[in-house]
């Protein structure tokens, strides 16, 4: 299993446009076989920073879903989404493995 963790860097006057964008994503990472962990929006500290979390049984499957997302309608209506609204500014994924005992 990998995990990718995300880190946004968002636009603290568009938390609520950022959190529309982030529940459009949930449920297309896990129409392609993903388990998605959620959004993590800011609650103390910086106002500007939110995380994401999302799982698949290998990298090859990420890819898979990587490619099937490019053209997938539902998929591209979020990527709209986030072009109209601006609501992050940059982010930065990495792939971890998770420990659970």
């Amino acid at each position: 299993m990998i995990t990718c963790y995300l880190r946004y860097v968002i636009d603290p006057l568009k938390l609520k446009e950022f959190e529309t964008y982030g529940k459009l994503w949930i449920p297309l990472v896990e129409k392609f076989g993903g388990k998605h962990h959620g959004y993590f929006l800011p609650h103390e500290g910086p106002n500007n920073i939110a995380h994401a979390l999302f799982s698949f049984p290998s990298l090859a499957d990420y890819e898979i879903y990587r490619a099937a997302a490019t053209d997938d309608a539902e998929c591209q209506a979020a990527m709209r989404y986030y072009r109209e609204t601006q609501c992050f500014l940059s982010f930065e994924r990495s792939f971890t493995r998770p420990v659970f005992e």
